[in-house]
């Protein structure tokens, strides 16, 4: 069942209380395949060494005050690409997920997924579900996993469930508005983004949390994912925090 809705700007339009930095970063994380490309390797190379940045960028979230950090691993659209990298992906996923669940326990991150779990093998699921509830106690950085997500699909599950509500007599319809449909999206318990990052100089979302990234800033930088460092993320919080976020009001 969707819980409460998440607490960011209001259908009114009010903005959350002000902060120096933002409380909620999601990253695009792209460049792995150019990455290793341009070293010769094949582009799992790059996946693997992308998927080693990530615990450096989640170790330093505390220090800079990021709460909650939502990563994109994987994107609805990712299966177009070859079956060996789409396999080796999956692959890397579960020795991911092996490797790092009793560290990420020990850190006291608190890990979830979002996306569709339904094209996913068994033991991936299975794993997904172990990691999470191994963490489902832990009290300090908020780590989101969007693992077989499309921001667009998930507005579709979502809009899915609302209308069964309706159908089923659990939601009037005339009192569904704006601050409804976020209480049936995977991340129901989630803030929204304060900052998105992409990196590897694409300038597109690419279907990442459509709706949630309304008021979201965006940077969009040239590094490749597997060389972005914890100091780069210390720059890109710090300029969001001189950022004049006016959430379409005008400061008088």
């Amino acid at each position: 069942m969707p819980g409460d809705a998440n607490p960011q700007v209001s259908a009114a339009g009010e903005a959350p209380a002000a902060r120096s930095g933002p409380r909620h970063v999601a990253i695009i994380m792209d460049g792995n395949g150019r990455w290793a490309q341009a070293r010769g390797r094949p582009r799992l190379f790059g996946h693997h060494a992308g998927a080693r940045r990530v615990r450096e960028v989640v170790e330093c979230c505390p220090g800079l005050g990021v709460e909650y950090l939502t990563i994109f691993a994987f994107s609805t659209e990712n299966w177009k690409r070859t079956q060996t990298e789409v396999a080796g992906l999956m692959s890397l996923f579960r020795r991911y997920i092996s490797k790092e669940m009793n560290a990420l326990a020990e850190k006291n991150v608190r890990v979830r997924f979002i996306g569709d779990r339904v094209r996913l093998d068994a033991k991936l699921i299975g794993l997904m579900d172990k990691l999470e509830r191994k963490t489902e106690g832990n009290t300090g950085t908020q780590l989101t996993i969007a693992l077989n997500y499309g921001g667009r699909d998930e507005v579709a599950r979502a809009t899915k469930r609302l209308a069964r509500d309706v159908a089923e007599g659990r939601l009037d319809p005339d009192k569904v508005d704006e601050e409804t449909l976020p209480r049936y999206l995977d991340t129901h318990v989630l803030p929204d983004p304060d900052l998105v990052i992409r990196t590897s100089g694409e300038a597109r979302i690419s279907n990442f949390l459509l709706w949630q990234s309304a008021y979201a800033e965006y940077e969009f930088i040239d590094t490749l994912w597997p060389d972005f460092t914890g100091e780069e993320l210390e720059r890109l919080c710090n300029s969001y925090g001189r950022r004049d976020r006016r959430f379409g009001a005008v400061k008088t």
